[in-house]
């Protein structure tokens, strides 16, 4: 394709072979543990835990998003946790110190707990304000998640890569809420872009996926070994279905991203919410630098309701809105955050994903919901 092609025309074109008469368009999911393997093992596909066609195209697929007109290389995994993992321990050694943010996804801290039972020092700090920035000298690596999940903070990505570099340090960063269109983390320093493609890469909720793209041939070579060495690998058919749902993916960013701008609009002012944030919202304190190195928001809200009760009493009352974790799909999730540990967030806190229902539909659902939680209220809100 070419570098000059729209996001659309990316999305539904993205990895797909050359045309070969009466075969299809996108071939099927190659189900095989070995391959035909005669005298040396010199070709691309020798054995199921390495390599496999149907993540090859896959993989140039998502390449093709993350660096449009590049050669990125890309590595699929089983989940975006091993994807996470192979950046982490294969970059880092006994030794060595990273950066991670605190306020980042939930499983962090059990990536620290194993970096450091490796003799891996791991320093942290808030995602806001490029607070990291102090904690780089002598840094093998920097771990960037912008925005944060859950609390949507956001950090000048490009200026904390060139201090990085500057320090030595390699830089990651979690691309999983923005996906590639809303985000290009290598065209804005980083040296691997890495994501959960259970979330909004695919949309459908019905998979486990996850992914590391970056230019370096090196630093790709090593974590595909790594992924090798410990067996992270996803199923055939699951990358088959990943690629499938990419054609929508522009479809898909673009309807959820205008309904969650048109929901935290309304949810403005409200009463019963307090702590709004959506890095799309122009008096959002993220939006200055969102708006400067995103292209699109992403389709996930935060706000908190008074407490606790109030908060399972909204999330009981949705009728359109599952109360599921996970965010990025089709169908609105929205759920409590504070009902797993480990977040610093208050317990009415409520993560919206929103989804590809009618905008409409969505807010007199959540509106109809947060009356139903709190009583009804004089005059029109939003």
């Amino acid at each position: 394709m070419s570098d000059e092609d729209g996001d659309g025309t990316r999305s539904v074109r993205a990895g797909l072979p050359e045309p070969v008469a009466y075969e299809p368009t996108l071939p099927g999911p190659v189900f095989a543990a070995h391959f035909h393997l005669p005298g040396e093992p010199t070709g691309p596909y020798t054995y199921g835990r390495d390599e496999n066609p149907t993540w090859t195209h896959l993989e140039r697929a998502i390449g093709e998003l993350e660096d449009p007109g590049g050669a990125a290389h890309t590595v699929v995994f089983a989940s975006g946790m091993a994807a996470i993992s192979a950046v982490l321990l294969s970059q880092a050694k006994a030794g060595d110190a990273v950066v991670l943010p605190d306020d980042g996804y939930q499983a962090l801290p059990l990536v620290r707990e194993q970096l450091e039972a490796y003799g891996v020092e791991v320093r942290t700090a808030p995602t806001a304000d490029e607070a990291q920035i102090v904690h780089l000298t002598g840094a093998r690596l920097l771990w960037i998640e912008s925005p944060s999940n859950p609390g949507l903070d956001v950090c000048d990505i490009r200026l904390l890569a060139d201090a990085a570099h500057e320090a030595g340090a390699l830089v990651a960063v979690d691309n999983t809420l923005a996906t590639p269109l809303g985000q290009r983390p290598l065209d804005l320093g980083a040296d691997f872009s890495v994501a959960s493609g259970t979330k909004g890469l695919t949309g459908h909720g019905d998979l486990l996926l996850g992914y590391v793209t970056c230019r370096d041939a090196e630093l790709a070579a090593r974590v595909r070994r790594w992924r090798k060495v410990v067996g992270a690998i996803p199923g055939p058919m699951e990358a088959w279905l990943a690629h499938r749902s990419l054609a929508t993916l522009q479809l898909r960013a673009d309807r959820q991203g205008a309904s969650a701008l048109l929901l935290a609009t309304a949810l403005r002012g409200h009463p019963y919410v307090s702590g709004l944030r959506y890095p799309g919202l122009p008096e959002d304190p993220a939006h200055p630098v969102a708006a400067r190195q995103m292209q699109r928001f992403g389709c996930v809200v935060s706000f908190t309701l008074p407490d606790r009760e109030f908060a399972e009493k909204f999330l009981g009352a949705l009728r359109l809105v599952d109360d599921a974790t996970s965010f990025g799909g089709v169908r609105s999730t929205a759920e409590r955050r504070g009902r797993w540990g480990g977040d610093a967030v208050p317990e009415g806190f409520i993560r919206l994903s929103v989804g590809a229902e009618d905008a409409d539909d969505l807010l007199v659902d959540i509106l109809r919901a947060l009356e139903a939680a709190g009583g009804p209220l004089d005059g029109p809100v939003g």
